[in-house]
């Protein structure tokens, strides 16, 4: 009994230094980014500085030196001809409508005459 009494204490005073530890740093972590105001050091502004606008002449002027290089672009000719593909439409005549052929079912006598042949032709006729 003892036991598990010592053991819910440890836990509890686990708990309690998680807790501590987790505060402190939250503290620690408001101090330096708060540390400035704090301490009560204003930041001074930077100056600005004024830049005059500069006048635009309209002519623009590029010093290069080095080799002149020349690029011969042959001309393109236009195509000889346009190709124009237009849509037609074909009339196929309709085909003539399919004759239903009607097989008469087959006597036993005639499928047993049937069944004779297909055997002696596989045998050779024999």
């Amino acid at each position: 009994m003892k036991e598990e009494i010592q053991e819910g204490m440890s836990s509890l005073k686990k708990g309690i230094l998680a807790m501590a530890g987790t505060m402190f740093a939250a503290v620690g972590t408001y101090v330096t980014t708060q540390f400035n105001s704090i301490m009560g050091i204003e930041e001074g502004s930077a100056p600005t500085e004024v830049v005059a606008p500069v006048e635009n002449n309209n002519s623009q002027s590029v010093n290069v030196t080095g080799p002149e290089i020349i690029i011969n672009v042959p001309q393109q000719a236009a195509p000889a001809r346009t190709t124009v593909i237009k849509e037609t439409v074909r009339e196929v005549p309709a085909a003539a409508p399919a004759q239903v052929v009607e097989e008469k079912p087959e006597t036993p006598a005639e499928r047993m005459a049937r069944l004779k042949k297909q055997r002696e032709d596989q045998n050779g006729g024999k």
